[in-house]
């Protein structure tokens, strides 16, 4: 027989876990106090991100997504696109929404169950969080296409993980981006871990980058805990999709380094080797490890800066904790034009319930 087509899957990565380097660095980033900037949004990250599961455990917040080790991925994202492209997240990319200017208060009216904060004062046109698995692919798909028809030079970019991208919504996205040739990023989150099935339990594909080559897209897969090649894989597709060449799959290869969510225990379903393994690797050993080395990062610089990023997280939280609480028929008055019967005994019963109590 003979060959019909071929296909291959590149890796890309510059900067080692050991902060050394696997390659030359792109052009953007030949002077390394450019990262500084994206190096003080990632520990502004880890920072909210401890203050939140705290909240959380507390009794202040509803169930909480962690975001510990997809920093490096997530500020990547957010970084490299343009204030008029559009974002369609899941439930756990705040540096990348924080990059585009939601504001931290507002992830926390959302997963303290107000969907007030999905209501962006920042990114207008950008999509909620999106708890139904992958269906902000198809959303982004969509946006995109309005793009092309419009001819406007935008971008959609979209996150699922890596459990995401064996849902048919990943691969409508997938077929639509590649008939239509849309200015779209699918953005494959790959942390290991589907809550508690394993990535090699999910899927008999290699790579996930490569599913994407079944609608004739451009893939690659990335090191997630390297920011350049984060910045730099973005950039590239990016730039492919405004010039008109269509869209990319990219798969960032990281590690969930908390629980899935604060109702889950990983515990029961992953061993400690691995995740003890996964820490040496984490995003911010190797990019502090070459920034301090080319002295334009330093210890006491990070001890200051954590603590500005304390501060200014704790003015985010008290602004959290002392918005009003809405109305018990705030659930129903915005459903519907024209109420239906049975949803307004429902109101009718809440406001009840809500005055004996």
């Amino acid at each position: 027989m003979t060959i019909a087509a071929s296909f291959e899957i590149e890796y890309l990565q510059y900067l080692k876990p050991d902060g050394t380097l696997a390659a030359p660095l792109p052009a953007a980033f030949s002077d390394p106090a450019k990262l500084v900037p994206l190096f003080k949004r990632m520990l502004f990250v880890r920072t909210f991100d401890s203050k939140a599961i705290a909240l959380q455990r507390t009794g202040k917040l509803g169930t909480y997504a962690a975001s510990l080790g997809h920093e490096a991925t997530h500020v990547g994202i957010g970084a490299s696109m343009a204030p008029e492209d559009v974002f369609a997240p899941s439930y756990r990319e705040y540096g990348a929404q924080f990059m585009r200017g939601v504001r931290p208060r507002e992830v926390l009216l959302y997963w303290g169950g107000d969907e007030r904060g999905n209501d962006f004062e920042g990114p207008r046109n950008d999509y909620p969080w999106c708890v139904p698995i992958s269906t902000q692919c198809l959303m982004a798909a969509g946006a995109a296409l309005a793009f092309k028809l419009r001819k406007e030079p935008r971008v959609a970019v979209a996150c699922c993980g890596d459990g995401g991208s064996s849902k048919t919504d990943f691969y409508a996205a997938v077929n639509s981006g590649g008939a239509f040739s849309l200015p779209l990023v699918l953005c494959v989150i790959n942390n290991g871990w589907a809550i508690s099935v394993p990535r090699k339990a999910q899927t008999g594909a290699q790579t996930l980058a490569q599913k994407g080559l079944a609608g004739g897209l451009h893939c690659l897969q990335v090191d997630g805990n390297d920011l350049i090649a984060v910045m730099e894989a973005m950039r590239l597709a990016n730039e492919r999709a405004r010039k008109g060449d269509g869209a990319s799959v990219i798969e960032f290869m990281t590690y969930r380094l908390h629980d899935h969510t604060t109702a889950d225990d990983a515990r029961r379903y992953r061993g400690e080797d691995e995740v003890t393994d996964a820490w040496t690797r984490e995003p911010f050993l190797r990019l502090r490890k070459f920034l301090t080395e080319r002295k334009v990062w330093s210890e006491q610089e990070e001890t200051a800066w954590i603590e500005q990023c304390g501060k200014d997280i704790d003015i985010e939280i008290n602004a959290y904790l002392e918005t009003p609480v809405q109305p018990v028929e705030a659930m129903f008055d915005y459903l519907y034009a024209d109420m239906p019967a049975d949803v307004r005994a429902q109101r009718e019963m809440a406001l009840s319930l809500e005055k004996r109590a």
